[in-house]
């Protein structure tokens, strides 16, 4: 068996492939971007051709860059982008439409309509999700009704849907695999994750054909093996897992309690629940998690639309500051916010509180108020609603009767580096924060299902031992300083609130 396992990290703007030793060193890397494609506003496609194309092209030049050849990888893991959705024909391979994104916004009038029609209950009774454009029901739905052809095709049985995932393992096994795994499959708001099977009733719902869909499995296992002729080699397609949830096991969150998020340009929180599904009543959305030993467990999400991008914004538009780096030193030259908070609801606000119709706005300007108030105010706002997801949490655990508290925070994504932000959120969170020494923890995540597979690390706990704590943030804000800040930050919300 080979000493290196291959983690693509499929995600919305570029793939990243990494070259993981037993230790959990990273030993080689490469990245690539493809073109993002906006057919009319609030359209968003992806070529699902060059996402492979992309992929393969990376995978040769990480593992030209760690020295080492495809006979000496014991085998691959993979983590993408969810919801995005690729159709394509069985008999050739080839994709009917391009894909469509997570971002894409064209199904939202069919999510009303299934709204009005009373559907929402029992799509959230089955799925733990909300009747949104972003999940891949009824970009699939689209496919059929717009492309030619492609609903006679899906009913005769010769069309195939899948999540990147998917995609990228049919290509990879030269077409002989149809697989997918649970966390990507709990994403696609037609899959039961109670039963844990491709639910009829939603399938009729959206008149999706039974015969699309991929085969589920766990997210550690082997899913194929890869074409001789795609890397020369039979290696182990053994670890799949969607972005968010890779993150989830790469931080070693497989016990009750622990929390992730990942500070991107927006920011994903996760607490993993276990072998319970919690229903949340504080806005939040119930999706399956990787277990410890790779199995299905659960996990309560909230997704905040504008965080990193709060960022680039001030750079890009304001154009207050030249890089993100700049802002660590910008907002300790202030005491504190003066008063000044900045709502980044530029594309609405996502959970809890889910107002598409919300926007942006900077409050509590007085003529004292300077460049440094502004960027404090932007790099708190992340905070602020990374607490708004926690706050929520707490209570769905509550609700729930639950014998577990809420651990620590562990973080991830480029801004977690910041190491105000890390502070101000481990203080207005009363919650220490953890931040590892490899903040890749997406493809960490996807790479340790795998290695678990093959036998690279024995168990999960043995991946606890290898990640290593980078530094740890500690809670030094007085309460009551905490809960004044917090409420002036609920009351610049109800400003830019649409109801």
């Amino acid at each position: 068996m080979g000493d290196y396992v291959l983690a693509i990290d499929q995600g919305t703007t570029g793939t990243t492939v990494l070259i993981i030793d037993r230790q959990g060193e990273v030993k080689g890397r490469s990245y690539s971007e493809f073109r993002q494609i906006y057919p009319k506003p609030g359209w968003v496609e992806h070529d699902p051709v060059e996402i492979w194309e992309t992929s393969m092209k990376v995978v040769a030049d990480a593992l030209a860059n760690a020295g080492i050849q495809p006979a000496e990888v014991a085998a691959i893991g993979i983590t993408n982008q969810r919801e995005t959705t690729v159709v394509w024909d069985r008999k050739t391979g080839e994709p009917v439409y391009n894909a469509i994104v997570w971002q894409c916004r064209r199904t939202a009038p069919l999510c009303e309509k299934l709204k009005r029609e009373g559907k929402a209950e029992m799509v959230g009774q089955k799925t733990g999700l909300v009747i949104d454009a972003y999940f891949s029901g009824t970009k699939i739905k689209w496919v059929l009704d717009n492309v030619d052809g492609a609903a006679e095709k899906a009913k005769a049985g010769d069309l195939c849907f899948g999540t990147i995932d998917t995609w990228l393992i049919y290509k990879l096994s030269g077409g002989r695999a149809h697989v997918t795994d649970y966390t990507n499959a709990s994403r696609t708001m037609v899959f039961n994750i109670e039963e844990l099977a491709w639910d009829d009733d939603l399938l009729a719902m959206l008149d999706i054909p039974r015969s699309m869909l991929p085969e589920v499995r766990n997210s550690s296992g082997e899913f194929a093996r890869t074409d001789c002729r795609v890397l020369g080699q039979g290696i182990p397609i053994a670890g799949v897992a969607g972005d968010q949830q890779a993150a989830l096991f790469g931080q070693g969150c497989f016990e009750p309690g622990l929390i992730k998020n990942t500070y991107g340009t927006g920011c994903f929180c996760l607490i993993f629940t276990g072998e319970k599904s919690l229903r949340s009543n504080s806005g939040l959305v119930t999706t399956i998690a990787c277990g410890p030993d790779g199995g299905p467990a659960y996990a309560l999400e909230g997704s905040i639309f504008i965080a990193g991008a709060a960022v680039q914004w001030l750079r890009d538009e304001l154009k207050i500051i030249n890089s993100a780096e700049e802002t660590e030193e910008l907002a300790r030259s202030v005491e504190d916010n003066g008063g000044v908070y900045l709502v980044p609801a530029f594309v609405g606000l996502g959970a809890p509180y889910w107002d598409q119709d919300a926007r942006g706005a900077v409050l509590g300007l007085t003529r004292g108020s300077g460049r440094p108030h502004v960027v404090r105010a932007a790099l708190e706002s992340i905070a602020f609603q990374t607490v708004d997801m926690v706050r929520a949490m707490k209570l769905d655990l509550v609700d729930a009767g639950t014998a577990f508290g809420l651990k620590e925070l562990r973080v991830d994504g480029g801004a977690c580096m910041n190491n105000f932000l890390m502070q101000f959120q481990a203080d207005v969170l009363d919650l220490v924060v953890d931040r590892p020494e490899m903040i890749e923890t997406t493809s960490l995540g996807s790479a340790y299902l795998a290695g678990l597979a093959v036998g690279v690390w024995p168990d999960s706990k043995s991946l606890l031992q290898a990640r290593r704590t980078e530094k740890k943030f500690h809670p030094q804000m007085d309460g009551d300083e905490r809960e004044k800040a917090y409420q002036g930050w609920q009351e610049a919300v109800s400003r830019v609130k649409s109801t």
